[in-house]
């Protein structure tokens, strides 16, 4: 069974190490101690177990295992965690297997013996009972391939028909997602300029207006004007000027 662990302390690293390396089977082929390296190296390893702490700066343990079940044959999950009681009831009603610290050595070979791959609907239940964080990265997912971008350099998101569209300095990623979900997720970092468009609030430059008064938001670092709609006027200009 090959183990990733991802955990940022060092000395919980070394002890599940300590543990794995006597547990017949078992194989550390990689160590992480943030949630967005645990993903990179389970793209690289293929790793059958994520041993994932949930308290991690930077990209915590959950949106990292939001990450991972995106993939087409995902790592099973087991969590570590030093939450209290009341979190810890919400991981048993889920079902999901957890490591609760200080972990020990008969648990932990408990915990692989019945690992199993995570649900989105179980670990959507455990971002609800834990409080939801918004994430600090984006998952594309194109022909098998995950690729994480950070939310930091979106600078829009626009709709098109069925499809989301994310804008960066340099590319325009397809998304599975909606401009719903994301406004709610996202909503003290956008401004919705039209019923398709959600512009990160750090990204716009002005905005300027037609012959026939219809405006259009300037967005730094790309070249193209986004029509802001009548509805959404004021707040773009309230917004602008700071108000």
């Amino acid at each position: 069974m090959r183990v990733v662990i991802a955990d940022d302390e060092a000395l919980a690293r070394d002890r599940l190490k300590r543990f794995l390396k006597d547990i017949p089977g078992s194989e550390v082929v990689g160590e992480a101690a943030e949630g967005g390296r645990a993903v990179q190296l389970c793209l690289e390893q293929q790793p059958d177990v994520v041993l994932l702490d949930i308290r991690m700066p930077g990209m915590d343990g959950l949106e990292a295992a939001r990450h991972l079940i995106s993939l087409a044959e995902p790592p099973a999950i087991v969590f570590t965690t030093a939450y209290g009681d009341y979190a810890l009831q919400a991981f048993e009603t889920q079902a999901i297997d957890y490591l609760l610290k200080p972990i020990r050595k008969d648990r932990l070979e408990q915990a692989l013996g019945r690992a199993e791959r995570l649900s989105a609907t179980r670990l959507e239940a455990l971002r609800e009972e834990g409080g939801k964080r918004a994430r600090t990265h984006l998952s594309i997912t194109n022909h098998g391939t995950l690729r994480l971008v950070p939310v930091s350099e979106v600078l829009y998101f626009q709709a098109d028909m069925k499809y989301v569209t994310a804008r960066t300095r340099s590319d325009e990623l397809l998304l599975d997602e909606s401009l719903k979900a994301l406004e709610e997720e996202f909503g003290d970092r956008l401004l919705r300029i039209h019923r398709n468009a959600l512009v990160m609030k750090e990204a716009l430059l002005g905005m300027e207006r037609d012959s026939e008064g219809g405006g259009f938001a300037l967005i730094r670092d790309v070249p193209e004007k986004l029509e802001i709609s009548r509805r959404h006027l004021s707040d773009v200009r309230r917004w602008i000027k700071g108000e």
